[in-house]
């Protein structure tokens, strides 16, 4: 089974910091997903999507894979670019605009 290991950002919707330094092992899909004719839903059979585990390090999602023997694939954590500025430089007369 190939799972990928990753670190999901904050969600948009959510101004904490909660959850946002765990370490994920999700399965990477391989079945077709298959639209439903009457409700226009989306769905497959494969029901290993359904499986999320978080781990508090990247060091133990390894492990549980190795354990495991699960072919795995780490997806590092990308860090935004952060601008830090104060309030007070909105006003300042001498910026570019």
């Amino acid at each position: 089974m190939d799972v990928r290991i990753s670190q999901p950002g904050k969600p948009l919707s959510r101004s904490d910091r909660a959850h946002s330094q765990d370490w994920v092992l999700e399965p990477r899909y391989l079945s077709r997903k298959v639209i439903d004719p009457l409700m226009g839903w989306t769905g497959s059979r494969d029901t290993s999507k359904q499986v999320c585990l978080r781990f508090s390090s990247r060091e133990n999602a390894v492990a549980y894979a190795t354990r495991y023997h699960l072919n795995y694939v780490v997806e590092e954590p990308h860090k935004p670019h952060i601008l830090a500025k104060s309030y007070a430089d909105n006003f300042r007369y001498d910026s570019v605009l």
